[in-house]
C-alpha cells in the first residue's frame, strides 16, 4: 500500500517538475531580473496604458536567492514594457514589512544584523537595479523598529514610512492598486 501511495504521489508531482521555463527571459528594462514569457495571441497593450501598482512583500527570500516579491515587480516592469507600455507610464512601489525588511539592508548592515542570515544581502543587487529604474521601495517603520533597522542601514534610495499600513493607505489615495502576487 505504501508503495502504491508513493508512486501515486510521484506521478502527481511529475507535471509540476516538468514545467518548461525556457521561454522565460529577462529584459527589456532589467536584463538580470524579471524573467517573463511572451504569450501567443495576446496583442500589444495600447501605448497610453498607465499603471500605478504597489507590491506588498513580507515573505523573506529563500536562502541565497533574491526575494521573489521583489522579482515580481521586476517581472511586471519587463513584461509590460516588452508588450508596448512606455516605461514612463509604469509607476511601481514595493512596500516591505516583516522579515523581508532585512532584504533592504546594505551588505554591511545585513552581515552585522543578528536577525539576518548574515553575509551579503542576496536581494541587494535586485533592489538597486529596481531603484535605478525609478521603482520605489518603502520600508515599514514598525518592522524596522522590530528588527533593529536604522535609516543608515538601508540601501540608498529605500524610503521609510510610519508603517506598511500607512504606506498602502497613502499610495491608494494617490491612485495605486495593490498587486495581489
Amino acid at each position: 500500500m505504501r508503495i502504491a501511495i508513493t508512486i501515486a504521489l510521484a506521478l502527481a508531482a511529475a507535471p509540476l517538475a516538468a514545467q518548461d521555463m525556457s521561454a522565460f527571459k529577462p529584459g527589456p528594462v532589467l536584463t538580470e531580473f524579471g524573467a517573463h514569457a511572451a504569450v501567443p495571441g495576446v496583442e500589444q497593450l495600447p501605448a497610453d496604458t498607465e499603471f500605478a501598482i504597489a507590491f506588498d512583500v513580507s515573505t523573506p527570500a529563500a536562502e541565497g536567492s533574491p526575494n521573489r516579491g521583489f522579482d515580481s515587480a521586476a517581472r511586471f516592469l519587463n513584461m509590460h514594457v516588452a508588450n508596448g507600455v512606455p516605461q514612463e507610464n509604469i509607476r511601481l512601489v514595493v512596500v516591505v514589512h516583516g522579515k523581508a525588511s532585512l532584504e533592504l539592508l546594505t551588505n554591511e548592515a545585513h552581515a552585522a544584523n543578528p536577525l539576518s542570515r548574515q553575509g551579503d544581502n542576496p536581494s541587494g543587487k535586485l533592489v538597486e537595479a529596481l531603484l535605478a529604474e525609478d521603482v520605489r521601495f518603502i520600508l515599514c517603520g514598525q518592522s524596522a523598529a522590530a528588527y533593529g533597522i536604522k535609516p543608515d542601514d538601508l540601501i540608498p534610495g529605500v524610503e521609510m514610512s510610519l508603517s506598511a499600513m500607512t504606506a498602502h493607505a497613502l499610495l491608494q489615495s494617490s491612485g495605486f492598486t495593490v498587486n495581489p502576487f
